[in-house]
C-alpha cells in the first residue's frame, strides 16, 4: 500500500497534478526522495496494485471498506451454519465441518481480518501518509546535513557547546577558507565580497590575539558573522576545481614557507652550539689574566714523575674548553676507586693554555696527576710532517670554509654552516691520530672527548685484552664506531702504522673529494678491521639530540655522552639531561660565581 501511494503520487507530479501537499515548495533533496521511490516496485506489482483502484475488483480498498460492515454481520450469523463460503470475504473463507473449523479458529481468522481491514484504513489516511512522506524527507536529508557555510571538521563539537578550544579551531578553520574565497573573489573582480572577507579576516586575526574577558562571546559573533559571509561567497563562487586548486596552492606555500623556517631555525641552533657561552668566555679571560700574573715558579703541576708510568691509568683530553674538561676530570676522579693512580694529559692551544692551567692549579683533581699542554709547542708537528695541518694552513682550505659564497645566505649558510666551525680548522681535532707521537713511553691510553661524564670506576678498560686490536669502540653491532670514549693500545697503534695510514687517505683527500670535514671519517678508514668492540654499558651516545634516553639506562652507563648540537653547558642542553653534567661543576666557585654560569 505504500508503494501505491507513493507511485501514486509520483505519477500525478509527473502530469503536473498536484495536490495541497505538492504546492509546498519541497527543496531539491525532497523531490529526490520522493522521484526515486517507483524503482523499487517492478511492473506486475504495479499493475496489481492500480488494478486494486476498481471497485468491483474484490481485493479494492473502497470494496473492502463498503464491505466491512456486511462482512462482520454476514461471518456473525453464519455460526452453525455447515459448507458455506463467506460472501465476499477477500480470497473467500469457507466456514463449516469440511474444514473441521472450530469456533476459536473462526473467530482468530476474523481478528486477523480486522486488523488487515484497520491496517488498510490507516494507509488509506492522509495524516498516515503525512508522516511516511516526512520521513522519507528526512532521510534523505540525512545524506548531507552539513548547513551551509559551516566548512569544518569541528562543526559538531562546535554545534554541541564545547570548549572554547573547539570555537578556536573553527575559526582557524574558517580563516583557511576565507583565505580561499578572498583570492577566488579577486581572481574574479568580485572586490566587494574581496574587501569584505580580508575586513573580517583581520577581525578573526584580531580576536585569536586577544585576551580580554568578553572575549570568547566576541569568537563565537565573529565566527556567525564569517559563516554568512562564506555561505554568501560558496553561492557565488564556489567551483570545485577551482577551490581545490587554490587549496592545493595554498599548501604549497605552506610547506614552503615551514621549509624556510626550519632552514633558518637549523642555522640559528648550529650557530648557538657552536658559539662560546658568554659565562665560560668570561672565565677563560679571567683564568687567563691570573695566570699571567702567576709566577713562574708556581706555575708547575705537581707529580711529574707520574706523567711517563706505564703502569697507571693514563687519559687524553684535547679540549679548548676550560668547563667542559673541568667536568671530565672532576666526573672521572669521583667516580675512581683509587684516584691516585689515574694521569691526565689535557692538551689545548696557545689561546686557552693560561686558562686551563690556571683552572687546575686552582683546582687540583685531589691525589690523580694532572698536566696541561699546548699543541703549539709540539716542535715534530709541522706542515711538513703533516698533510692535515698542511691543508689547514693552505688559502684553498681557507677560501672553502669561510670565503665561498655558500655561506652568504641563510640557506645555504645553514646546511654548510657547520664547515665554518673553528673546531674543523683547529689541529685539537685532528690530535688523536699523533697519540703515540705525543705519549711515545706509554702503552695504552683511554681517549676522551670533552663532552662526556664519568659515572663508573673506569680502571677495568686498562685490563681488557683487545686481541691484537688498536682500539676499542663502543658498539658490536655496527661497523662504524663514534669517538668519545676509546681505549689504545699504542704498542699495536705502532706496528700497524695507523699515524702513516692517515696521512694517506689525507693526502688522497687534498681537494675534499672522499670526505668534507671531521675526524669521524678517516677514523673509521683508518682503523678499519682494527678495532675490538666494548660492551654497551661502557659508553651511552645521543645525550646531546635525543630527548627519549631512558632514565635506567644513564644510571647504568659508565660514561654518558652529550655528542650533538645541545650541549650541557648552553641554553640549548636538554634539561633533564643537564643534572647529570652540572653535579660534577662547582657553582659556589667564585670564578664561576661572578661570571653568572647558567643564570
Amino acid at each position: 500500500m505504500i508503494g501505491y501511494r507513493l507511485h501514486k503520487r509520483s505519477l500525478f507530479e509527473k502530469y503536473n497534478i498536484r495536490n495541497n501537499f505538492i504546492n509546498k515548495d519541497l527543496n531539491w533533496r525532497e523531490r529526490e526522495a520522493l522521484e526515486s521511490i517507483p524503482s523499487l516496485f517492478t511492473k506486475e506489482v504495479l499493475d496489481v496494485l492500480n488494478s486494486t483502484t476498481s471497485s468491483d475488483n474484490p481485493l479494492s480498498l473502497d470494496s473492502l471498506r463498503k464491505n466491512h460492515s456486511v462482512a462482520n454481520s454476514v461471518q456473525t450469523s453464519s455460526e452453525g451454519n455447515e459448507d458455506k463460503m463467506v460472501p465476499r470475504f477477500g480470497h473467500g473463507t469457507w466456514i463449516g465441518k469440511a474444514f473441521n473449523d472450530t469456533p476459536e479458529m473462526l473467530h482468530e481468522r476474523s481478528l486477523r481480518q480486522e486488523k488487515r481491514l484497520e491496517r488498510a484504513n490507516e494507509l488509506m489516511n492522509d495524516d498516515s501518509l503525512q508522516k511516511l512522506e516526512t520521513a522519507a524527507m528526512a532521510r534523505s536529508r540525512s545524506v548531507d546535513s552539513a548547513p551551509l557555510g559551516n566548512y569544518t571538521i569541528w562543526k559538531n563539537e562546535y554545534r554541541r557547546g564545547k570548549s572554547f578550544e573547539d570555537m578556536l579551531r573553527l575559526m582557524q578553520d574558517q580563516i583557511i577558507m576565507a583565505r580561499v574565497y578572498s583570492g577566488l573573489a579577486k581572481f574574479t573582480n568580485n572586490l566587494a565580497l574581496h574587501q569584505e572577507i580580508e575586513t573580517q579576516l583581520m577581525k578573526l586575526a584580531w580576536e585569536e590575539e586577544s585576551t580580554d574577558i568578553d572575549q570568547e562571546q566576541r569568537v563565537l559573533d565573529s565566527i556567525r558573522d564569517m559563516g554568512q559571509i562564506l555561505a554568501r561567497a560558496h553561492e557565488q563562487l564556489y567551483e570545485c576545481k577551482l577551490v581545490t586548486n587554490k587549496l592545493r596552492a595554498m599548501l604549497q606555500t605552506v610547506e614552503d614557507e615551514l621549509e624556510n623556517e626550519q632552514t633558518y631555525i637549523t642555522f640559528l641552533t648550529q650557530l648557538a652550539s657552536k658559539a662560546l657561552p658568554d659565562a665560560i668566555h668570561c672565565l677563560t679571560m679571567r683564568l687567563n689574566l691570573e695566570y699571567h700574573l702567576l709566577p713562574l715558579p708556581m706555575r708547575n703541576f705537581p707529580r711529574r714523575e707520574n706523567l711517563e708510568n706505564p703502569k697507571l691509568y693514563h687519559y687524553a683530553l684535547f679540549s679548548d674548553n676550560v668547563l667542559a674538561a673541568s667536568v671530565v676530570v672532576n666526573s672521572t676522579v669521583m667516580n675512581a676507586q683509587d684516584p691516585s693512580r689515574h694521569v691526565f694529559h689535557l692538551v689545548t692551544d696557545k689561546l686557552n693554555f693560561g686558562a686551563m692551567s690556571m683552572w687546575f692549579l686552582l683546582n687540583p683533581p685531589g691525589e690523580a696527576t694532572i698536566h696541561v699542554q699546548r699543541f703549539e709547542d709540539f716542535t715534530w708537528l709541522n706542515s711538513s710532517y703533516s698533510p692535515v695541518l698542511s691543508q689547514l694552513e693552505s688559502a684553498a682550505m681557507k677560501k672553502f670554509y669561510f670565503k665561498t659564497a655558500r655561506s652568504e645566505s641563510v640557506e645555504s649558510g645553514s646546511e654548510n654552516l657547520k664547515y665554518r666551525y673553528p673546531k674543523y680548522m683547529s689541529m685539537l681535532n685532528h690530535l688523536r691520530f699523533y697519540i703515540p707521537r705525543i705519549f711515545p713511553k706509554l702503552e695504552k691510553i683511554l681517549f676522551v672527548d670533552d663532552d662526556v661524564v664519568v659515572q663508573k670506576d673506569l680502571t677495568p678498560l686498562w685490563s681488557i685484552d683487545l686481541k691484537g686490536k688498536v682500539n676499542e669502540n663502543f658498539d658490536p653491532k655496527f661497523c662504524g664506531w663514534a669517538y668519545g670514549m676509546n681505549i689504545f693500545d699504542l704498542k699495536e697503534w705502532k706496528k700497524n702504522n695507523i699515524t702513516e695510514t692517515y696521512h694517506f687517505w689525507q693526502n688522497l683527500n687534498e681537494n675534499r673529494t672522499l670526505w668534507k670535514l671531521g675526524t669521524l671519517p678517516p677514523g673509521l678508514i683508518t682503523f678499519y678491521n682494527l678495532t675490538q668492540p666494548l660492551q654497551r654499558k661502557w659508553h651511552l651516545l645521543g645525550l646531546g639530540y635525543d630527548k627519549g634516553i631512558d632514565v635506567k639506562k644513564i644510571e647504568r652507563s659508565a660514561v654518558i655522552h652529550y655528542n650533538g648540537h645541545m650541549k650541557p653547558w648552553t641554553e640549548m642542553g636538554i634539561s633533564k639531561y643537564q643534572p647529570y653534567w652540572t653535579k660534577y661543576t662547582n657553582f659556589d666557585h667564585p670564578y664561576i660565581f661572578t661570571c653568572r654560569l647558567f643564570e
